[in-house]
């Protein structure tokens, strides 16, 4: 059943009553909006459609994960299946993918923990989003000894906490300045004279976010008037310690969607469940309310409860259900899986971790041309 909230601009304000603003299972969240004239009419209803696309790419997964898992049980044994010479061969090249993504995922381990207030993770919160980053089971043992000038592991607490050894202010540099800075966006706002928001949310200059409302949307002249002040704010920037920013502050508020865009910027497929993100509350100072926030912000993120748990993507890095940027090891998986003859896809994050040349194949079953 759908929840109203008091209104549009209230909502996106973040003065809505958190219980209003539940992620619904069904197709789309009921918003209320008030109305600019006081005739006494009852508010009118607007909805805010599904993206059916990026729920497809939940869809989409679920049969080359079975594929990849294929024969394995809750008593470990190997699967009962033999690679076709063409499957063997693609197994053969996971070793070079893997040298491949290296680089990328200790530039990434580095950013992850510089974005922290201490400049440290538990390792159990790692662990967690291991197979989002790319990182391989035992990359405790086989990644973190092979850089002791970026990294180390402490005692805190009682707990085991990857702890960034050397901080390098090149890589304090978030995926949307990047983004910026190809584009060539200058580094100033413009008049309010020269620029005006567009009717999609989006606004050239150096402080705003990719906008992609879901098809349907329709925002009136309030919406992109608040919005467009929301874009033109300068804010913080994710790599600074956030203990030093007063939480009220909206400078403070839009940071934490700038931590957010960059924690989804550097996982392989630009997604993670919301518990996953609720596990980094303290790490980043995240506020409690965060769902609220990833709602608020639905130009930038969605929110699917599509598979087995919500999860929450980050709009921009999708082309419908295309991932527009595939790292070396998601190439190499969509290689394998298109041998079942399943077109490529953009959704492999549960076996992302999983070595595939590594198995044990036995006699019985083959994996087709």
């Amino acid at each position: 059943m759908h929840r109203r909230t008091s209104s549009l601009r209230s909502y996106l304000c973040g003065k809505t009553d958190e219980s209003a603003l539940r992620f619904q299972n069904s197709g789309s969240i009921w918003v209320s909006k008030k109305q600019i004239s006081s005739g006494g009419r009852r508010p009118k209803k607007k909805i805010y459609g599904r993206d059916h696309n990026l729920d497809k790419v939940m869809d989409l997964q679920k049969k080359p994960s079975l594929i990849l898992h294929v024969g394995g049980g809750s008593d470990r044994t190997p699967p009962f299946v033999t690679l076709t010479e063409k499957a063997a061969k693609i197994a053969s090249e996971e070793p070079e993918a893997r040298l491949l993504m290296e680089p990328i995922l200790v530039r990434n381990l580095r950013k992850l923990l510089m974005m922290s207030a201490d400049c440290r993770v538990p390792l159990e919160k790692v662990e967690l989003i291991g197979n989002e980053l790319g990182l391989p089971l035992d990359f405790r043992e086989s990644l973190v000894p092979k850089y002791p000038e970026f990294f180390s592991v402490k005692d805190v607490n009682g707990k085991a906490c990857l702890h960034l050894e050397h901080w390098d202010s090149s890589l304090a540099v978030t995926a949307r300045e990047e983004r910026l800075e190809l584009e060539g966006v200058p580094a100033s706002n413009p008049s309010r004279k020269q620029v005006r928001i567009s009717r999609d949310g989006n606004y050239s200059g150096p402080f705003a976010f990719l906008m992609q409302f879901t098809a349907g949307f329709r925002p009136n002249n309030s919406f992109l008037e608040e919005l467009e002040r929301w874009q033109r704010l300068d804010f913080p920037s994710p790599y600074l310690n956030p203990r030093t920013f007063e939480a009220a502050d909206p400078k403070a508020r839009k940071r934490v969607v700038a931590v957010l865009h960059e924690l989804l910027s550097l996982t392989m497929e630009k997604r993670m469940t919301s518990s996953q993100l609720d596990a980094f509350h303290s790490e980043y100072l995240l506020p409690s309310r965060l769902l609220l926030c990833l709602i608020k912000h639905h130009g930038i993120f969605y929110i699917t409860n599509k598979g087995a748990r919500s999860t929450v993507f980050l709009k921009e890095a999708y082309d419908g259900t295309k991932l527009i940027a595939k790292c070396p090891l998601l190439s190499h998986i969509d290689k394998f899986v298109a041998l079942s003859g399943r077109r490529v896809l953009d959704s492999c994050n549960q076996i992302a971790s999983s070595p595939i040349s590594s198995r044990n194949y036995s006699s019985s079953s083959h994996l087709h041309d």
